[in-house]
């Protein structure tokens, strides 16, 4: 899976795109899984009721006690929370609307050393139990539209603090998203929709 400027370990946007382009072609019938060999083990998913689930590895944030200055500085926010695993930070702020607002300075994200970073926080309507949004000026994208990876992290983060292995997530971006997740001890389904908006064809 690759963004603009590197691989990555682990991409939801491709996994999905690779799902449906397969069921498209026919390779793959409804609620027939299909594996994928990637830089993060094995992969799964399936297509059913116009969903696509994708079965992902969880990738648990530990608190950090000292946040590194420049990026709470690039991202001007006060936060509830800092953590980091293996591929990006996570940072949770009060409001949804304080997630909506951030203008990060992607020029000092990009000097972080991991992947990106994500901010979040929990809702307060009853259409989702969490938002956030995606920055990875490091992988060569300053914000992604819809990130399944990222959700390996946030889905255990707020499973933990609201209590509850089924949640809704809404991504804010311009673009927005939502993702429906279900969370096991160390794996996460994480469903949406996929929209094929261009086909072509390769004449040698």
């Amino acid at each position: 899976w690759f963004t603009p400027t590197t691989e990555v370990d682990l991409c939801g946007h491709a996994t999905l795109a690779a799902t449906q382009a397969l069921c498209e072609w026919g390779r793959l019938v409804d609620r027939q899984r299909v594996h994928f060999s990637t830089r993060s083990g094995v992969l799964t998913a399936l297509r059913a009721d116009n969903l696509i689930e994708l079965d992902f590895p969880l990738a648990r944030a530990d608190r950090l006690d000292h946040p590194p200055a420049e990026m709470l500085e690039a991202l001007d926010v006060r936060p509830l929370f800092v953590g980091m695993n293996r591929l990006d930070y996570v940072v949770e702020v009060a409001t949804v609307e304080e997630v909506q607002a951030l203008t990060p300075d992607f020029e000092r994200l990009k000097r972080l050393g991991l992947r990106g970073v994500m901010v979040t926080a929990r809702s307060r309507d009853s259409e989702c139990d969490f938002v956030s949004r995606f920055f990875a000026p490091g992988a060569g994208i300053d914000e992604d539209p819809v990130t399944g990876s990222a959700h390996c992290c946030l889905g255990p983060y707020w499973a933990s603090k609201l209590g509850k292995s089924d949640l809704v997530a809404h991504q804010i971006s311009a673009r927005k998203g939502e993702l429906r997740l279900r969370v096991t001890d160390d794996r996460i389904d994480i469903s949406g929709k996929a929209v094929t908006v261009l086909k072509g064809a390769l004449c040698i």
